[in-house]
């Protein structure tokens, strides 16, 4: 019977030493080629005539280290079971070189491997003292969303001529020299602009012109700093050198005017077709509910990356590192130098100490995914599509549940909404568990205490 002899050799890395008696797999080696002889193809000879010798020789060499090797990972697999040993990856093997076995020299073999112990860590989050952030929602916010959604539910015509601020202009960018003169091979493009998104001194220029008149400026004439990175870019002009020195032509192809829609009862059904709004009050007490309702969740949102950054600062975690970058050379699917892996490491070891905190967390907070789970976050997805005019035709029709069967059929869905459905459900796990301080705070200085979220 093979025997595993378990040393350490640094910190949560240990080395693990198979060693293979004859008798482990010489008898199951003889049986194995005497399977190949009863099955083995050959040209001139008969199905199961093939003489011994010729079999052999022809694949006794491959039987053989697949039978020993076989034989290696059965009892290492075992040990590991065995003696519930919690690693990462696979184990790596150790100055093995199966090109010492031989048919021809059965004998004991030892083969070792070396691995990379999970460690064991403590989270706290009681430590964390985390604030709630409640942002107001002033007349202002409210009167800027209801203008924008006259203008989205309005009407559009085609003014003869520009003399609002307020007008659209479908233009062209062309390349100029200073004179005007268009650039060989030089940059057009396409663009829809608002007369009030040029410079304030600059609309002058443009009040009171018409389809196929043009305009030869300087980029930095024409847009303030913020409109201004946005053309840049739309244009694939580098932000940091001087391309907002170059010269264009601003060709306007068409001219266009959003009549906004009146504040009635129309407006009313359009915007949210599922209340009862009667009065500009109301409409208005709708608006703010929902600005409040969004805020809500960017602050439930910030409340987790306040969680996320704690847990992930906050929790020691020690690691095997020269395991861990002696598996990132070996265990991808193309080998990697050891300059290349000591590069890669650091983030690397940022996301396992994630990935072991969420995964202890889960299974503390007993946290699982259902498939229905997944089917009712795939009717989520369609009702956020139809813009969420869903909720007004019901949510038990058959196409609905349809369109949620057919996405449990896409593996990459079904992946991607359990990770994010899983880690969703451990947050607002957590957030029950954080004492966490109401602050009322403003909208500009909120968006300052927003951060990427990596969770």
């Amino acid at each position: 019977m093979a025997t595993v002899i378990r040393e350490n050799i640094g910190l949560l890395n240990d080395k693990l030493t198979v060693t293979l008696s004859k008798e482990d797999y010489f008898g199951a080696f003889e049986q194995n080629l005497k399977k190949y002889a009863k099955t083995a193809n050959i040209p001139g000879f008969r199905k199961g005539m093939v003489p011994a010798g010729l079999v052999k020789k022809m694949y006794g060499q491959s039987v053989f280290s697949d039978e020993v090797l076989k034989n290696v990972e059965k009892s290492l697999n075992e040990y590991l079971t065995n003696e519930k040993l919690d690693i990462f990856a696979q184990p790596l093997p150790l100055d093995n070189d199966a090109r010492a076995l031989d048919m021809n020299d059965p004998r004991d073999y030892v083969f070792a491997f070396e691995i990379g112990l999970k460690p064991s860590f403590e989270i706290d989050l009681k430590s964390l003292n985390a604030i709630r952030y409640k942002v107001i929602v002033t007349d202002e916010m409210i009167n800027e969303e209801l203008a924008r959604l006259q203008t989205r539910h309005g009407k559009l015509s085609e003014p003869e001529v520009a003399d609002n601020e307020e007008n659209v202009l479908n233009v062209k960018f062309i390349e100029t020299d200073a004179a005007g003169n268009e650039v060989e091979a030089g940059i057009t493009k396409d663009n829809s602009l608002l007369i009030k998104y040029f410079a304030e001194g600059f609309r002058q220029n443009l009040l009171g012109k018409k389809k196929d008149d043009s305009i030869v400026f300087q980029l930095k004439d024409a847009f303030e700093d913020k409109e201004l990175e946005v053309i840049l870019k739309d244009l694939n002009l580098d932000t940091t050198e001087n391309a907002s020195e170059k010269y264009f032509k601003l060709l306007i192809t068409k001219l266009g005017f959003v009549n906004k829609a009146e504040i009635n009862e129309e407006l009313f059904v359009a915007v949210y077709p599922n209340k009862e709004i009667k009065t500009e009050e109301e409409f208005r007490e709708a608006i703010k509910e929902e600005i409040a309702g969004y805020f809500e969740s960017q602050s439930k949102n910030q409340l987790h990356d306040q969680i996320y950054h704690h847990l992930l600062d906050h929790t020691k975690i020690e690691f095997p590192a020269n395991f861990l970058k002696r598996w990132i050379q070996t265990g991808g699917e193309k080998p990697k130098t050891e300059a290349e892996a000591e590069e890669e490491y650091p983030n690397f070891e940022d996301q396992l100490k994630w990935t072991l905190i969420t995964s202890k967390l889960a299974e503390e907070n007993k946290v699982e995914v259902l498939p229905d789970d997944i089917r009712a976050f795939a009717k989520m997805q369609l009702f956020q599509y139809m813009g969420g005019q869903l909720g007004a035709l019901g949510d038990n029709q058959q196409w609905v549940d349809d369109y949620a069967n057919r996405m449990m059929q896409d593996k990459k869905f079904v992946e991607d909404s359990y990770h994010r459905i899983s880690s969703e459900k451990l947050f607002d796990a957590l957030e029950t568990q954080v004492t966490a301080v109401e602050e009322a705070i403003g909208a500009d200085e909120f968006a300052t205490k927003l951060h990427h979220h990596h969770h």
